[in-house]
């Protein structure tokens, strides 16, 4: 009957609303616990945060894109009643978890979703073959991967991306150079783009060819790690493919296919992206207003002058307008639909706002959020590169602008 199905389905959804309570609050407690006393350490020395890997993979808190069919899928806690290993969580699953990470450090949750956005090509993309191989083993232990596709002359220029792929036989033989490619010193293996059409008036959607290259392959020369301006923990460097012979059964769907698989992928991870950016934001909110309630001036506590009140206000606005607009990309994508619109929405605006609400959590603390001895200003130079990766600020607009524009030429 219909009123039986309407009590399943209600079940169904209270379910998934407990699990993703669940995820929520593991992922809180982590951070909280773990990664936000450890972060100010790793921000200092630039190391790359293999214990908070570790552990975040113990608790499930990496590779939840994985299907379940991929690895190993075996209760590790009836207390926390987690799993390890390929979980099959959905986009929104998998932003409530990123941003909490990011509440505790960016540059941590960066490595994580990195993860994500490498192996994304092969969970879209993949055979069977390739994914219970190479996303298989992700199950297995805390491995890492990349998404190997900016180069030193081509970031939002993906179509100018110069690295040649040439078949010779049942091998293609890759040359060429990745740069700003984060995990690129820790993967075990990345998704490579490269042109396989020499022709230079052959279109992006036709010209690159998609491939999964394992770490250790005789040529890929792993550059140093660059020390950047926030975010330091995430480990990003330049990658050089020097005569790399990768087995044809490496390639994703077929030559030519690579365009269209690389940006495909970001329909998936620009919400977690935006999500991320949301946790900082939120962080940023949080210490400022604990701040506010400590501080005094003119015999007042600086949140009883509405200078402050009001900033933080506003503040507290863009972060859960933010919060909406990951959601909503999120959803979007698990209901099977086209969300390159929201997505990019998200991403464009939580980026931003990740910035301005960061920014003013340095201005309610003054000359002390100058300092390194606070927190704020880690979260000013972790921001920034929100409105970079993954994408910068100004590609988000022209792919918005575009999306916008179909809907009334249609």
């Amino acid at each position: 009957s219909s009123n039986g199905l309407c009590s399943v389905f209600h079940c169904y959804i209270t379910c998934c609303r407990y699990q993703q309570k669940e995820f929520q609050e593991v992922a809180r407690k982590f951070a909280r616990e773990e990664i936000i006393p450890a972060a100010p350490s790793y921000d200092k020395s630039g190391e790359y945060p293999v214990a908070l890997i570790k552990r975040a993979w113990e608790l499930g808190l990496i590779n939840s894109h994985i299907p379940e069919s991929c690895g190993m899928f075996l209760l590790i806690s009836v207390y926390l009643g987690l799993f390890l290993g390929g979980m099959g969580l959905g986009i929104f699953d998998a932003c409530l978890i990123t941003e909490e990470l990011a509440y505790g450090c960016t540059g941590v949750q960066t490595a994580i979703e990195a993860n994500s956005l490498g192996q994304m090509p092969v969970i879209i993309a993949g055979n069977d073959m390739q994914k219970k191989k190479y996303l298989g083993r992700m199950t297995e232990e805390p491995l890492m991967c990349a998404y190997c596709v900016t180069e030193p002359g081509a970031g939002s220029d993906v179509a100018g991306i110069k690295t040649r792929a040439e078949k010779k036989g049942d091998e293609y033989v890759v040359n060429g150079q990745k740069m700003w490619i984060t995990n690129g010193g820790k993967a075990n293996w990345y998704f490579l783009l490269a042109r396989t059409d020499p022709d230079p008036k052959c279109p992006a959607s036709k010209a690159f060819t998609g491939f999964i290259v394992d770490a250790d392959t005789p040529g890929v020369q792993m550059g140093r790690k660059e020390m950047n301006m926030g975010q330091r923990c995430s480990d990003t460097r330049g990658i050089t493919f020097e005569d790399v012979r990768i087995p044809k059964e490496n390639v994703l769907i077929g030559e030519g296919a690579g365009f269209k698989i690389a940006m495909g992928a970001f329909d998936k991870t620009r919400p977690p992206v935006a999500a991320g950016a949301t946790g900082l934001a939120q962080r940023a909110l949080d210490e400022a207003t604990k701040y506010s309630l400590e501080r005094k001036t003119f015999g007042r506590l600086i949140s009883d002058h509405q200078a402050v009140a009001f900033l933080l206000a506003e503040m507290a606005i863009k972060v859960e307008l933010a919060r909406l607009a990951y959601q909503r990309a999120a959803w979007e994508v698990d209901e099977g639909r086209r969300n390159t619109y929201y997505a990019s929405i998200a991403k464009a605006f939580a980026g931003d706002i990740a910035n301005q609400v960061a920014s003013d959590a340095v201005q309610v603390f003054g000359g002390n959020g100058y300092n390194s001895e606070y927190p704020v200003e880690k979260l000013m130079r972790d921001a920034k590169i929100y409105q970079i990766y993954e994408g910068t600020a100004q590609i988000q607009r022209l792919i918005i602008s575009r999306e916008h524009l179909v809907k009334f030429k249609n």
